[in-house]
């Protein structure tokens, strides 16, 4: 892949990002009605929602991560090819 390319993914996966961070804030602010309601067992199944998106959102800061040090290299490695 090319630079723009790489960026391009890396894009998406902020995106990705973003939208779950909001998801997530969004079934806190849910637990945070129902546990008022005292609704337990639906609080408990928001709960495990959130636990299951926290985990997909670590594996996907960890693919921006790996794709943020992919771009570094492609633009270093360009950037020396074109000074070679």
């Amino acid at each position: 892949m090319n630079f723009e390319q790489l960026v391009g993914e890396q894009l998406k996966t902020m995106d990705k990002l973003l939208y779950l961070q909001s998801e997530i804030e969004r079934c806190q602010d849910i637990k945070k009605q129902l546990i008022a309601l005292q609704d337990e067992a639906k609080v408990l199944s928001v709960q495990e929602e959130i636990e299951q998106m926290k985990i997909e959102l670590n594996r996907i800061q960890e693919v921006f991560e790996q794709q943020t040090e992919e771009v570094i290299r492609t633009y270093e490695n360009q950037r020396f090819e074109t000074v070679s």
